[in-house]
């Protein structure tokens, strides 16, 4: 299930075992294999929660090089913008305000960042077009992944049925306890979401499938290749970020893009 190698940093990677066309890239970042120093112990990608600016700067660059494509980071704000990414966007001044993105162009890497909420990778089938979203349980709940699933049927000229999806690590079903008000949110706008949750240790809350509920989401959709989604980042410390476990903490990137001649 795309597991890595604790001992060596170059491997310290999730390489998503998905079916995706031949010219479609992926690759997930652990916490293996940086230079932050603890809190944010090692590999931070984030440039906004406190850590040294230039132990950021030389975690990027393992990043890149390891993808060998060009990510482009979004200012996530738990919403539902969907952007569209081209050769503008990696000259940018200022990150796009945005929790998903998508692109048909080579060489771009639509990427998120987490530290439990949900990482979703895409690809067409035909490789036309990929796109990443971030989502949370107010994103997942708003509707970020139907917004992204109509934006790359729109760019690749397909139906939601010839897409694939990755679900990377999260907060797992065992650990997300949520308030009764979260429950609701999710009951009021998506069928049969009260069975992803089930009560929690104490009265009025209860356990929330993050993975579970976006699965359910796609498939309501039309979008029924989906993999992933068995990793939680509470439960093991030493591979990844937790927010919710630790607080003050470094962020994870999941990234797609596609390679030259992919589809074209």
């Amino acid at each position: 299930m795309g597991e890595v190698d604790a001992t060596r940093p170059d491997t310290a990677w999730l390489r998503p075992e998905w079916p995706a066309p031949p010219g479609v890239r992926a690759l997930m970042s652990t916490r293996q294999g940086g230079v932050s120093r603890p809190p944010y112990d090692g590999l931070n990608l984030g440039d906004h929660v406190g850590d040294d600016a230039e132990a950021v700067r030389r975690n990027r660059e393992r990043f890149v090089a390891a993808l060998q494509a060009q990510p482009v980071f979004l200012q996530q704000v738990h919403g539902t913008t969907v952007v569209r990414l081209g050769p503008d966007d990696l000259r940018r001044a200022r990150p796009h305000e945005a929790d998903a993105a998508i692109t048909t162009e080579p060489g771009i890497a639509c990427t998120v960042m987490v530290a439990d909420c949900l990482p979703v990778l895409f690809a067409s089938a035909d490789g036309r077009a990929v796109g990443a979203a971030h989502a949370g349980w107010r994103g997942l709940c708003a509707g970020v992944l139907e917004r992204t699933v109509r934006a790359l049927c729109e760019a690749a000229g397909c139906e939601p049925a010839r897409l694939l999806a990755w679900l990377g690590p999260c907060i797992g079903a065992d650990r997300f306890e949520v308030g009764d008000e979260v429950r609701q949110a999710f009951v009021a706008v998506q069928d049969r979401a009260g069975a992803r949750f089930r009560p929690g240790a104490v009265a009025g809350k209860w356990w929330a499938d993050l993975p579970g509920l976006a699965r359910d989401r796609l498939a309501a959709a039309g979008v029924t290749a989906v993999s992933g989604g068995h990793w939680c980042t509470v439960s093991d410390r030493s591979r990844f970020f937790s927010f919710r476990r630790d607080g003050v903490t470094g962020r994870m990137a999941a990234a797609v893009w596609r390679v030259a001649g992919a589809g074209d």
